[in-house]
């Protein structure tokens, strides 16, 4: 099974999830104001996201002559695609990530940590992987998904303070399953939905670099670095960028945007 069908499978399965909960509730006129008001703030989130996030992080555009922007300009050849805007942020949490509404508006980001941690051939394997991320769309993706997983948890708080339907009223396991496990199986196939993005972007990564083998050892790095030194700052909801999780601890690993490091070095040695 691809990582395409595998997405379009689980994003199937949130639409699904979504229309069913509204004609429980029997209010169509809810779940479509929860719809839109889900739509209308990812929609911003997705087209305003990259100014947001790059301003909270304080990232600084890199110079043309740098070590960091030519290496991600012969990266975009390799790929044949857009030049992305290449950003540094100065954080010693070794980390990197993608951000932008389509390959024509993308900007890729790599802290200052992560430039001192790796080698060239490691630099240009995890620069790759953020450029497949652009090149798949996968930004749009997420904001889909999360604009269904926001859609359905409303619903779920639309039901608290609605009497419902009255099938949804006499049957308490239904009403149950509407306020808690709704929500909470929708944020779990958003995840599930970006871990296969994750691998696919490894993939696409290591196809564009032709270097599997430097970004299995860039993650082993990174894996280790990010628990030595975290991140300054940031925001748990912006872990699904990031090439490796800076947020460790606590519910992050149960609800992890990222699949395990340990599988995804495997797979990776496997293509070389």
């Amino acid at each position: 099974m691809t990582s395409n069908f595998r997405t379009f499978f689980f994003m199937t399965v949130l639409t699904v999830l979504f229309v069913w909960i509204g004609s429980v509730l029997g209010g169509q006129q809810g779940a479509i104001i929860a719809f839109i008001a889900s739509a209308v703030m990812n929609f911003w989130a997705y087209w305003f996201s990259d100014k947001m996030v790059l301003s909270q992080y304080r990232a600084q555009e890199a110079s043309p002559d740098s070590r960091l922007y030519r290496m991600v300009a012969g990266l975009a050849q390799n790929a044949k695609m857009p030049m992305p805007k290449v950003y540094t942020i100065p954080d010693n949490s070794p980390n990197a990530f993608a951000t932008g509404r389509n390959p024509n508006h993308a900007a890729v980001c790599a802290t200052d940590g992560l430039m001192n941690l790796l080698s060239d051939d490691e630099l240009s394997g995890v620069m790759a992987h953020e450029l497949a991320h652009v090149k798949n769309r996968d930004i749009l993706t997420s904001s889909i998904a999360a604009t269904l997983a926001g859609a359905i948890s409303m619903l779920g708080q639309f039901a608290r303070v609605s009497s419902g339907s009255a099938r949804s009223r006499q049957n308490p396991v239904l009403m149950l399953f509407i306020l808690v496990g709704a929500p909470l199986a929708a944020v779990m196939i958003r995840m599930l939905i970006s871990r296969i993005r994750e691998y696919a972007a490894d993939n696409g990564g290591a196809q564009i670099s032709g270097k599997p083998l430097s970004l299995a050892s860039a993650l082993n790095k990174l894996q280790l670095g990010v628990q030595r030194v975290p991140i300054e700052r940031g925001n748990p909801a912006h872990s699904q960028m990031f090439i490796v999780n800076p947020f460790l601890g606590g519910l992050q690993k149960l609800f992890s945007t990222h699949p395990p490091i340990e599988e995804r070095i495997k797979r990776l040695q496997a293509m070389a």
